[in-house]
């Protein structure tokens, strides 16, 4: 698995982050639903992980064809440095 550069802006939002690809330049921006306001842009990529009663939103930055895949494994990095190890990823707003 590659390795992926976490940056997380506020202290007081530790569920607000991005996630950095060296390798493709790719960001992925993290959003906690419940604290932050998270507006979708137009032309990215975005994705919903639900664990226990945590939401977060995540959407690219800069998209450019990059692989789904690649995105689904940024997340799924990131969540696990969260720990949230029985995070479930959804490609819409889960209900």
């Amino acid at each position: 698995m590659s390795n992926y550069m976490i940056s997380i802006s506020n202290a007081d939002v530790l569920r607000d982050g991005t996630i950095h690809d060296p390798g493709s330049k790719l960001k992925v921006k993290a959003y906690d639903l419940l604290k932050s306001r998270f507006k979708p842009s137009r032309g990215e990529v975005r994705f919903f992980v639900t664990s226990g009663n945590e939401t977060l939103a995540f959407e690219t930055e800069g998209y450019k064809r990059h692989r789904q895949l690649l995105i689904l494994q940024m997340i799924s990095r990131y969540c696990v440095y969260l720990g949230l190890f029985e995070a479930q990823i959804h490609s819409t707003f889960p209900n």
